[in-house]
């Protein structure tokens, strides 16, 4: 029999810049590292910006950032980048003693985007050895997490309506930057219903963390 999901918060920031988000973001955490308040799932949309992760090669693939902010950060992973009509996702979750598994975590943050690219009929899925989430030989989603006393933090993004010539001004997590997809390129659309987009994935991180995010 299945425990019943653990009722969390769902808070949409709507779009605002990276360092705000991040402040957001440090506030939950300090509330949940001592069992205060409620796991909290945020999403938000940023400003163009480029973050740097923990990976010792990730400076090396900043290659014209140009105008674009330039944010070093704590997360796991390389340079990434980050702007309008892409979907990001903070889960700030307090793993319990069964659930402190990062690698298997961060596994189900990729699930949950696969379960939702797959409800617009685009079959996305893994790279081995890599993270994110994968259509055919293009990366549609990237992830980098960070963890303080198994409070979770950080977390995915998802392009849905991005620009992607923006990648151009990187490697993005070290690979060339025509690698990289979006929803809408994919379907052949102009623009994808981010609404829609943000309401699935929020079901399904809800499922696959055993969590209600409402």
């Amino acid at each position: 029999m299945q425990p019943e999901p653990k009722t969390a918060r769902r808070e949409d920031l709507g779009r605002i810049g990276y360092r705000d988000a991040y402040d957001r973001q440090i506030a939950l955490v300090d509330q949940r590292k001592t069992g205060q308040g409620q796991d909290t799932l945020l999403f938000v949309e940023h400003p163009h910006v480029i973050t740097v992760g923990r990976s010792r090669d990730a400076a090396q693939n900043l290659v014209a950032p140009g105008d674009v902010e330039v944010i070093e950060i704590e997360r796991g992973g390389d340079v990434t980048y980050h702007g309008p009509g892409q979907l990001v996702a903070y889960p700030i979750v307090l793993l319990q003693e069964a659930e402190r598994d990062l690698h298997r975590y961060l596994r189900k943050l990729e699930e949950a985007m696969i379960l939702t690219l797959a409800e617009h009929d685009l079959r996305a899925g893994r790279v081995e050895g890599k993270t994110g989430v994968w259509v055919g030989p293009r990366k549609i989603a990237s992830i980098g997490i960070a963890c303080r006393r198994w409070v979770t933090f950080h977390g995915l993004a998802l392009n849905v309506n991005t620009d992607l010539d923006y990648f151009f001004r990187i490697n993005p997590c070290g690979f060339d930057a025509d690698v990289m997809t979006s929803m809408a390129r994919e379907l052949d659309r102009d623009e994808v219903d981010m609404a829609v987009v943000k309401d699935q994935l929020a079901g399904h991180l809800g499922d696959v963390l055993g969590r209600t995010f409402a």
